[in-house]
């Protein structure tokens, strides 16, 4: 073979390679938890969440919130707007439950976090027999930038979404040195750094493009949803993807 050819040959694998989107199983199930540091019935429900994250067809997402931060350990993972995002699910069930460990499935199902039976039912009441999320969203990297893709082709009541992009650390060990948890080393798995909304889907095809070093920030990797939102507050996820190694 000559040195033309293997040079061209090795061109069109690196370039496929780039192509290739940089998660293509489309999930079944979004699940977030909402759990502290400060919370001593948050471990087992920690550890099931990293169980869910090593499932390929489950986007498995921790959110720390802030809230038990006066117990005497401060969440070093917290963020007040993860607190508010759970706040406004609670509001958008009009049930005003926020606690942890807290599991919700699918934008809709809340349940306790470690309760594997109950977050099992929830996946299968919320995808109504289908064996993904109703929208496809796949993620192309290329040229330092994310591609974002919607598949306007499948049929769905809602049509009126919100795009978000979610730098996710892949697993971060804090040793908490006071509080209901002091003297424990918890890994947590998963772990959102932040949210950014890149754009609004009206149904359709839709193409959204973010830079790479935005999409994941300081993580390892990011994480997509497709949700819709009432007057603010979120709802159903449609449609999630993630980058490789989440």
């Amino acid at each position: 073979m000559g040195s033309r050819l293997k040079y061209y040959l090795a061109a069109v694998a690196v370039a496929a390679a780039v192509m290739q989107p940089a998660w293509a199983e489309p999930p079944r199930a979004v699940v977030e938890l909402f759990t502290s540091q400060g919370c001593s019935s948050c471990p087992p429900a920690d550890a099931v969440l990293a169980e869910l994250a090593g499932k390929p067809d489950i986007v498995a997402l921790s959110f720390p919130v802030n809230y038990w931060d006066y117990l005497g350990w401060k969440d070093t993972l917290a963020h007040a707007a993860f607190t508010e995002r759970q706040k406004s699910y609670a509001q958008a069930r009009s049930d005003r439950q926020v606690y942890t460990p807290q599991m919700i499935v699918n934008g809709t199902k809340p349940c306790i976090g470690s309760d594997r039976a109950r977050i099992e039912r929830s996946i299968q009441e919320t995808t109504a027999g289908r064996t993904h999320l109703p929208v496809d969203v796949e993620l192309k990297e290329q040229n330092g930038a994310v591609t974002i893709s919607i598949d306007g082709a499948v049929q769905t009541a809602a049509r009126d979404a919100e795009v978000w992009v979610l730098p996710v650390l892949r697993a971060k060990t804090v040793p908490i040195g006071r509080g209901e948890n002091g003297g424990r080393t918890v890994t947590y798995v998963n772990v959102v750094r932040g949210m950014t909304r890149v754009g609004e889907w009206r149904g359709g095809s839709a193409r959204f493009e973010v830079p790479l070093a935005a999409a994941r920030g300081d993580a390892d990797g990011y994480v997509v949803l497709l949700q819709t939102s009432t007057d603010d507050r979120p709802g159903v996820i449609l449609g999630a993807a993630k980058s490789r190694g989440l």
